[in-house]
């Protein structure tokens, strides 16, 4: 097979390898998380349509961590199958270079560092904020909070609140409310729908198109009145939540280089966006880092199987050693902002090593 023909034919072996492998990875942990948030639906009554766009949000921050692994894991399976099917010392031994060989895998990492900064720089942020708002709206919706779809709520002592379905905009659709903290007279409310919404610091339930019907406990005496809207104290304790927080991870990057105004920035919070920036810039390029690493234990390594276990071994051991130097340095840089440049030489000084090693014609492993 002629060398073009055999490095697209590894590319497209190590592409749909890392699909697969990324696939796994997101699946596994994107069901990992999910289940964090299964509470919303049982203790909160969100649908199963907001638990899974809640859920959906985080997949770009996710990609931005397994593709990485993904790709290492991927190029060490397929170059170490290569060689215990033998075709890579076949393929050196008709006088093609290590480095010709590892070009498929570097394209590949090179595709995917673009893709991740697009993903960091862009698609992330906008997923992290609009996760971060709908987040903010579910907690701060009472209606979410309090009252549960489908379910007779007790709230507090004599009030019973039924509500059928949760509608668009914190609205409430098909309510029954049965208040009997009166201990003369017990009221049935009945409206089509209802909102929940603050009045003088509390929370209480505009009800829309129903009727209220009083029944005096001692006489039986009925009485009902018909009305297009009425406000109803639930009897709750203020209802506040707070000021919205903002996440980092959630800004533009041009805000996250733009912190000359002293007045709106403290110096801690200058230098977290600052690194959050620089990680953005940096991340992406681990895609690079470890798949070259990976090539160079596999390439410049023996290829008895004694060999290939250590290499292997020590490939998995050096990814840790950078994956935990680079969470290291980002930790450092966030203490002081001079420390920045370490994120750059964590991710760039193991490209040009490998590289080096690469296009030597020397095995310096196993």
């Amino acid at each position: 097979m002629h060398l073009r023909g055999i490095k697209s034919y590894l590319f497209f072996q190590l592409l749909s390898g890392c699909i697969l492998v990324t696939l796994s990875l997101t699946y596994i942990i994107w069901l990992t998380q999910s289940l964090g948030f299964v509470e919303l639906i049982i203790n909160k009554g969100l649908s199963l349509n907001i638990w899974f766009k809640l859920t959906f949000l985080l997949l770009p921050s996710f990609l931005i961590i397994i593709c990485p692994i993904s790709l290492f894991l991927t190029i060490v399976f397929y170059y170490n199958k290569m060689i215990n099917d033998r075709e890579l010392i076949v393929a050196k031994a008709a006088g093609v270079s290590d480095w010709e060989i590892s070009i498929p895998a570097i394209m590949l990492g090179l595709i995917l560092t673009i893709s991740c900064l697009i993903l960091t720089l862009f698609i992330s942020p906008h997923s992290i904020k609009s996760f971060k708002e709908l987040q903010w709206s579910i907690k701060s919706d009472a209606s979410h909070i309090i009252l549960k779809e489908g379910t007779f709520n007790q709230i507090g002592k004599g009030l019973t609140v039924y509500v059928e379905e949760h509608l668009k905009e914190g609205g409430l659709g098909g309510i029954l409310v049965h208040d009997k903290r009166d201990k003369v007279k017990s009221i049935t409310f009945m409206a089509e729908a209802g909102k929940i919404v603050e009045n003088e610091g509390k929370p209480k339930v505009i009800l829309i198109r129903g009727n209220r019907q009083e029944l005096s406990r001692g006489g039986g005496d009925l009485s009902i009145l018909y009305f297009d809207e009425y406000l109803l104290d639930i009897g709750l304790n203020k209802f506040n939540v707070g000021k919205r927080f903002t996440d980092n991870r959630e800004r533009p990057t041009s805000e996250l280089f733009n912190t000359l105004d002293k007045n709106k920035y403290k110096n801690k919070q200058v230098r977290e966006m600052r690194v959050e920036g620089h990680q953005r810039f940096t991340n992406p390029i681990l895609n690079l880092t470890l798949a070259l690493i990976g090539l160079v234990f596999i390439l410049k390594g023996g290829f008895n199987k004694k060999g290939q276990i250590i290499n292997i071994s020590l490939a998995i051991l050096t990814t840790i050693i950078i994956e935990g130097t680079y969470l290291a340095s980002s930790n450092l840089a966030t203490s002081k902002i001079s420390l920045i440049p370490l994120l750059y030489l964590v991710t760039l000084l193991p490209i040009i090593i490998s590289i080096l090693i690469i296009r030597s014609k020397r095995n310096f492993l196993y």
